[in-house]
């Protein structure tokens, strides 16, 4: 994996390793469960490769987030989404947030962890200049909401200086309408999806009110001075429907250059492992563009 990757003057993120994970991290120098706030929560999983430097302008910094309607899942239940960045010997950071506690502390949670590896990146030197955010579902939420703002002074909390956000890529996170997907997982009948209805907003009894969850809505924020977007976006999503993202893809696409979006007709609301796999050789070409 090293060798090929140090002798590439201008190396090409498309060209995907064949390894195993286990091979894969073997390579790597991994500290896992990291505390980047006091809540036992705020942990977080940091790969650094020993050839990232060598990629130049394609050494992104790569952040991702779990889903999981901010109230169940784990970092260690969603490493398939890693996996191909680790096969590109690009540094990754796996992170946990604060669930069940509703979506505006979960979305706090992205600020801080970025601001803590600026704080120690003495220790870590990773490309903060060059950060990639990413996630599935409400990962992919956080991602994008935290992206869009770090251009915007009254929101908070703040990114610290020295860390500029690249690109987003985004798997199935909620980018508008987030009142839409409250009213989905309040009406279903299945009691754990009911729960992450009722959690997504804890300080409003009924469904929260559309001025309210506006705020936690990426598309509230963007404007054309943020970072490029990848989104990969199923059309039989039951959980985050499509109706959700169409003004926000219409944004996105009066910048075809910039901006990418998959839409997946027959996709549901997580990828299977075809539709992974082809959705990476699209986010490897998205990125050579960047």
């Amino acid at each position: 994996m090293a060798a090929g990757l140090l002798s590439a003057c201008s190396v090409q993120l498309a060209a995907v390793a064949d390894k195993t994970p286990a091979q894969v991290q073997a390579a790597y120098r991994v500290t896992k469960d990291v505390a980047y706030g006091a809540d036992k929560e705020q942990a977080l999983d940091i790969y650094l490769s020993p050839t990232a430097k060598s990629l130049k302008n394609k050494n992104y910094t790569v952040v991702f987030l779990h889903g999981g309607g901010y109230y169940i899942s784990d970092k260690a239940r969603e490493e398939r989404y890693i996996q191909p960045y680790l096969k590109k010997g690009l540094n990754v950071v796996n992170m946990n947030y604060r669930i069940k506690r509703g979506v505006p502390v979960a979305t706090e949670d992205l600020t801080y962890a970025l601001n803590f590896l600026r704080a120690n990146n003495a220790t870590y030197h990773l490309n903060l200049d060059r950060v990639l955010v990413t996630g599935f579902s409400a990962g992919a939420h956080i991602a994008s909401l935290v992206a869009v703002t770090a251009n915007d002074l009254t929101y908070t909390p703040k990114l610290a200086g020295g860390i500029k956000i690249a690109g987003v890529v985004n798997f199935s996170g909620p980018v508008d309408g987030l009142d839409v997907v409250e009213q989905v997982f309040m009406r279903n009948e299945v009691p754990v999806m009911k729960a992450i209805g009722v959690a997504l907003f804890p300080e409003t009894t009924e469904y929260a009110p559309k001025e309210y969850v506006r705020k936690f809505e990426p598309i509230t924020y963007f404007d054309k001075n943020d970072p490029p977007f990848f989104i990969w976006q199923g059309g039989k999503d039951d959980q985050v429907p499509p109706v959700t993202f169409e003004k926000f893809v219409a944004l996105l696409k009066q910048e075809p250059q910039k901006n990418e979006v998959l839409f997946v007709p027959e996709g549901q609301h997580s990828p299977n492992a075809n539709e992974l796999k082809d959705a990476y050789q699209k986010i490897f070409d998205f990125l050579d563009n960047h």
